[in-house]
């Protein structure tokens, strides 16, 4: 079951990012890890900021989490993570396709550069990678996120907001 999770998950959101993120580590640039990956303070501010998360519940237990978030003229999906024993079962596919209906408007979506599982998950999704140079601007426009995290990061585009940009 997908559902809206609340202020009683926090725990279990962090829980889920920080277990699912283990696949980054040696994966991502050896400065952009920190441990915890996500600490508590930054989640805390990226739900402040807007950040929505939805999960993935079987049985009871929360199991897989992503989050969406509006910005100006974009939706953005943010920290998606699927706890590491239930990884590849199709999870964060369902979750993506429940946020794709909350969408309302074009959707990106900013990941690692060397983060290649997750960017064909994405692309098998239907998102494709954008230039370098419209990912910087991009990632400075919607982002909040340091320079390194430009340099190092990619951004997947919806065919919507690449059928807006081609109007």
């Amino acid at each position: 079951m997908i559902r809206r999770c609340d202020d009683l998950d926090f725990e279990l959101i962090w829980t889920i990012i920080n277990d699912g993120a283990a696949a980054y580590k040696g994966v991502i640039p050896e400065d952009r890890w920190t441990e915890p990956y996500m600490s508590k303070e930054h989640l805390q501010h990226e739900i402040a900021e807007g950040v929505t998360f939805w999960g993935y519940d079987e049985n009871g237990t929360l199991i897989g989490v992503m989050g969406i978030q509006q910005v100006k003229d974009v939706t953005l999906i943010r920290h998606a993570y699927v706890r590491t024993n239930s990884q590849a079962q199709g999870i964060g596919g369902r979750l993506l396709s429940h946020l794709r209906g909350l969408a309302k408007a074009p959707m990106l979506i900013g990941t690692w550069a060397d983060a290649i599982r997750a960017i064909h998950f994405y692309e098998k999704h239907g998102f494709q990678i954008i230039s370098p140079s419209e990912k910087d601007r991009l990632l400075r426009k919607y982002w909040t996120i340091p320079e390194r995290q430009i340099e190092t990061s990619v951004v997947l585009a919806s065919q919507e907001w690449r059928n807006a940009q081609s109007a």
